[in-house]
């Protein structure tokens, strides 16, 4: 687990750029399966009581063959008593005890563990800044060390002694990036090109990894000392190296006997079995027999010594390419393999590239290189192909070539528009050689003459004489549909809705049942825990609220979808628009999902299951209820035009309304940038949101069902203010002009919808546009 915490919402601690580097070099050193075996978990810019808990999950999880590793990247604070506390983003240095993690609770959690094998690194600073780019690491005499001795089987490292500072990199401005600290970027270093192997065993042992640390940090800042509390039975190994030195195995002392005789010809033999051994599988005994060549072709007599480096030449590091040349479009990648020739002993090679550019992935026949190009022009690096035979350099370039512009499609000549309110009609024509029709292809139909009907209310869509007619007048092929009429209980027939007095539609009813479904699992699980022992209230506060506010638009419409009176038109309406506002509470849980599982993070708990299910049944029936709406023979939906003023100040409070989090979501991302970033998902969504669903609404036909479908609606909207004003409440000196601009936008929005329902009510169906 790697701790990152370089943002601080307290003033008096200093803002770090190195924590965030450290985070991603180390995470990404420790997940490559080439290096280590560790499954990581990054802990980034969190609370105090978040980090506990996921220190506190990582030790209780830990079985006793694990090893469990626990880096720390922030600022290191001491209380009056010479405490050691490490900094959260909620830290105040006043309130250490509350908004800080104590290190005798990590103690605690490391003492209380199952597993065998623990490791800490501490690459924390004490008390903000000294001078330009040093972070003070302690003040007083405490050594941190002190905080972490006993235990069995438990070893921490720290950067530095408790009385020197800690570099983070070598210059921190505002206009360069955030580059790892001293460090974490010399353990990055050693883990990652295996330098850390000092006895080139193939394994990174914790003993080793200390004394590379030692030597690198001292080299780069002679007044930094890392220090160490290793006390562990064995020898623990933390990562793998490519740098396994083959130790030569003695020569048998009868081959020993014919290099040293006074026969030139018995050492010429002696040759000849040397370069035998050579090609073996076996690489000590292949090593020893080139460490013999070798001394033979320095000290032998001429043409003893010229059969000894010809024996040399065929075991020395050899690859298939001196040179690879590669081009590809500006920042993509081209590769090619690089493959070892030779004997067993030849090929037992590691490579290292010059550049960040080239990447080599070792493979059982050599290498895998590949190379990204940059901006237009040549790149050129090398590969350095290393082994206990010798070395060779490979040189690679690679050319960046120009993105093709992309050739315009010809245009489509412009085809005649059709007579105002028709569509054209194409009728094939007579093959050559027959006959013409006799009759015409179709006749127009007459037009119905249909009664007028009554005028009719949001409560009652679903009357049974609140029928939805065509107007008069003919049938135009190609015109826009229009509400067909009600045919009446006599006239329904197999796989249509009766009237209210009739049978459940079962897409209607199916849809009422997983609205109210889904409304139970909404509320049942907002008790629950959601994430580390909280439920959805405490751990993301206003979410909790919204998920009322959409259960009991979701119940209400779910009860009248399945009542006679009103599972025509009233309730699948109101499900339509209580699933459009759910969307916001979809798209947030499965986001959550989404971004902890990019960090190997499965601690979502039961609430956070149930609330996910309640959201993906409401859109689920929201869908069905769609369907159900456009299955009615007393329903007609269609878009039609923007008409009246009511309708046209929905949209424009809708948009309002979104504009107004966007303006909030600038200031909290202006203000810090860390709150900003976590609460952009709501800010968003609900401006999308604030947007969508007046549209839809207000292009429904019958305006009467578009206000149903505003009216749930608005209501989710409304319900979204909660977790927006959570996210920005914290801030004390935050304006909230944003915030109060949409909030003002949406009140008004709901009295438009009252406006529009009341105009429904009045207005005869026949003349509703």
């Amino acid at each position: 687990m790697i701790v990152a915490n370089g943002e601080y919402d307290n003033a008096g601690l200093q803002r770090l750029g190195s924590p965030a580097a450290d985070a991603d070099a180390l995470a990404g050193v420790l997940a490559d399966r080439t290096i280590s075996d560790f499954d990581v978990r990054v802990v980034r810019n969190e609370t105090a009581h978040v980090v506990e808990a996921e220190i506190e999950d990582l030790c209780a999880e830990g079985r006793p063959d694990d090893v469990l590793l626990l880096h720390f990247s922030c600022h290191g604070l001491k209380d009056d008593s010479g405490g050691l506390y490490f900094a959260a983003r909620n830290t105040r240095p006043d309130r250490l005890r509350s908004t800080a993690v104590p290190a005798d609770f990590v103690q605690q959690c490391i003492r209380q563990s199952r597993s065998r094998s623990i490791v800490l690194l501490l690459d924390c600073c004490y008390g903000g800044a000294f001078g330009q780019g040093v972070a003070v690491r302690s003040s007083g005499d405490a050594n941190v060390l002190d905080s972490f001795r006993g235990g069995r089987g438990r070893a921490v490292i720290t950067a530095s002694n408790s009385i020197e500072y800690a570099f983070e990199g070598a210059k921190l401005a505002s206009d360069e990036p955030a580059q790892p600290s001293v460090f974490t970027s010399a353990l990055v270093e050693g883990l990652r090109t295996g330098e850390a192997d000092r006895d080139e065993d193939g394994w990174i042992a914790l003993g080793e990894l200390y004394e590379y640390l030692f030597d690198r940090v001292r080299e780069r800042n002679p007044k930094q000392t890392p220090s160490r509390d290793i006390e562990m039975q064995g020898e623990l190994y933390l990562a793998k190296s490519g740098r396994r030195r083959i130790k030569p195995s003695p020569i048998p002392a009868d081959l020993s006997a014919a290099i040293a005789a006074e026969n030139p010809f018995t050492r010429l033999g002696a040759v000849a079995e040397l370069r035998r051994r050579l090609a073996s599988d076996n690489l000590p005994v292949a090593l020893g027999a080139f460490e013999a060549l070798k001394l033979m072709a320095s000290t032998d007599i001429e043409h003893v010594a010229a059969a000894a480096s010809d024996a040399l030449g065929f075991a020395v590091v050899r690859v298939d390419a001196a040179a690879l040349r590669l081009s590809a479009p500006a920042g993509s990648r081209a590769s090619a393999p690089l493959r070892t020739l030779g004997p067993p002993v030849a090929r037992e090679v590691r490579f290292e590239a010059s550049h960040s550019w080239i990447r080599v992935t070792a493979t059982d026949s050599g290498a895998d290189l590949a190379a990204t190009a940059g901006e237009p022009g040549t790149r050129r690096g090398n590969v350095v192909v290393t082994g206990p035979t010798g070395d060779v350099v490979v040189a690679v370039e690679i050319e960046a070539l120009p993105v093709p512009e992309p050739v315009a499609a010809p245009e489509a000549e412009p085809v005649p528009a059709a007579e105002a309110g028709t569509a054209p009609i194409v009728v094939a024509g007579p093959e050559p050689g027959s006959a013409p029709p006799s009759e015409p292809v179709a006749k127009p139909a007459a037009a119905e003459e249909v009664p007028k009907r009554p005028n009719v209310a949001l409560g009652a869509l679903d009357a049974p004489n609140a029928t939805l007619g065509r107007s008069t007048g003919p049938v135009v092929a190609g015109a826009e549909r229009g509400p067909a009429p009600d045919p009446g209980p006599a006239a329904a027939g197999p796989g249509t809705r009766e009237s209210a007095a009739g049978q459940v539609d079962p897409v209607g009813g199916f849809a009422g049942l997983l609205a109210v479904a889904g409304a139970v699992l909404a509320l049942a699980g907002l008790p629950l825990t959601y994430r580390y022992g909280y439920s959805l209230g405490q751990y993301r506060p206003g979410m909790d609220v919204f998920v009322l506010v959409m259960a009991a638009c979701a119940l209400l419409a779910g009860i009248l979808t399945l009542a006679p009176g009103t599972r025509s038109r009233t309730g699948p309406a109101l499900l339509f628009g209580t699933g459009l506002a759910a969307l916001f509470g979809l798209l947030r849980f499965l986001g959550e999902a989404i971004a902890l599982s990019q960090h190997g993070d499965t601690e979502l708990k039961a609430g956070y299951t149930f609330e996910l299910l309640a959201h993906v049944a409401w859109l689920v029936a929201a869908v069905c209820a769609l369907a159900a709406l456009w299955r009615s023979p007393a329903v007609a939906l269609g878009a039609g035009w923007v008409r009246g003023r009511p309708a046209w100040a929905a949209i424009l409070l809708g948009v309002t309304a979104a504009t107004g989090w966007v303006v909030q979501l600038g200031d909290l991302t202006t203000y810090d940038s860390s709150d900003g970033g976590r609460a952009t998902v709501y800010f968003l969504l609900g401006a999308l949101l604030a947007v969508s669903v007046p549209v839809v609404a207000v292009v429904l036909r019958p305006r009467a069902v578009g206000c149903a479908v505003l009216a749930t609606g608005t209501a989710g909207l409304l319900g979204v203010l909660a977790p927006t004003f959570t996210a920005c409440w914290e801030e004390a000196s935050l304006s909230l002009t944003g915030q109060a601009i949409a909030t003002v936008a949406l009140v008004l929005l709901a009295a438009d919808t009252v406006v529009l329902a009341v105009q429904a009510r009045n207005q005869p169906i026949g003349r509703q546009p």
